[in-house]
């Protein structure tokens, strides 16, 4: 049986003052094959989210030539997509962010299948691990696919993509460096389309300056497909940092 002390902390921020939660974890079982990759695998290539220390990257993919680029995932649900991304660009160093255990050992193990030596799972809050953890100008993509909708009205201020969370994601992102979101909610590809294409740091990677075909690269993901069967319309936005 997996023993959640051995892998990623409950709480690894605990004691911090965060007045607004962006995300909702959500509780299920662990497996016996998610457990066994938690346990083998997390002291390698998994670490806790705690603002601790900042990361050398370098030393993070150390598998990886020094200086290779690094993407920044937020919320990647079972792993299943941040797998065939990573397997698809093996130069790339993926440093993939959740607070679901059994999708961290999930992504794990299915990394571990594949031979994948270029991908990092981070356990905790992705604003933390921005503002505390990384360096500035450090990343050279970020994505977040598919993050909780908050679609109550009075649940809105929860959402991610805001100016306050693009102002810090700028910092981290070198020049030329591409944020990829994708949503099926449409209030929320609405209002990412707006606050992105208000911000003096990014410009939309479309000449019409609305949203983008979802790119090749791109897997469909399970909450995507959830989505599609309840007939949602699924939105892309590709936004490049300014120079």
């Amino acid at each position: 049986m997996f023993e959640p002390g051995a892998g990623p902390a409950a709480n690894p921020a605990a004691g911090r003052l965060r007045p607004i939660r962006t995300f909702e974890p959500r509780r299920s079982r662990v497996t016996k094959a998610q457990g066994e990759a938690l346990l083998r695998l997390w002291p390698t290539w998994g670490f806790d989210i705690d603002g601790s220390r900042v990361l050398d990257l370098d030393e993070l993919f150390a598998t990886l030539p020094a200086g290779s680029p690094v993407v920044l995932e937020i919320g990647f649900g079972m792993g299943e997509a941040t797998v065939q991304m990573a397997a698809a660009d093996r130069e790339t160093g993926l440093l993939a962010v959740d607070v679901h255990t059994p999708g961290q050992g999930n992504l794990l193990r299915l990394a571990d299948l594949q031979g994948l030596t270029n991908v990092r799972v981070a356990n905790g809050d992705a604003l933390i691990l921005l503002r505390e953890m990384l360096p500035e100008r450090s990343l050279s993509g970020l994505r977040i696919y598919f993050p909780d909708p908050w679609p109550k009205k009075r649940h809105n201020k929860r959402r991610l993509v805001q100016t306050p969370f693009l102002d810090l994601a700028a910092t981290r992102l070198a020049p030329g460096a591409v944020l990829h979101c994708a949503t099926d909610w449409e209030p929320y590809a609405e209002q990412m389309l707006e606050v992105l294409s208000a911000h003096p740091d990014f410009e939309n990677t479309q000449e019409d300056g609305g949203f983008a075909d979802r790119p090749e690269h791109r897997p469909q993901t399970r909450f995507e497909g959830q989505g599609i069967r309840k007939g949602h319309t699924v939105h892309d936005l590709l936004f490049r940092r300014r120079p």
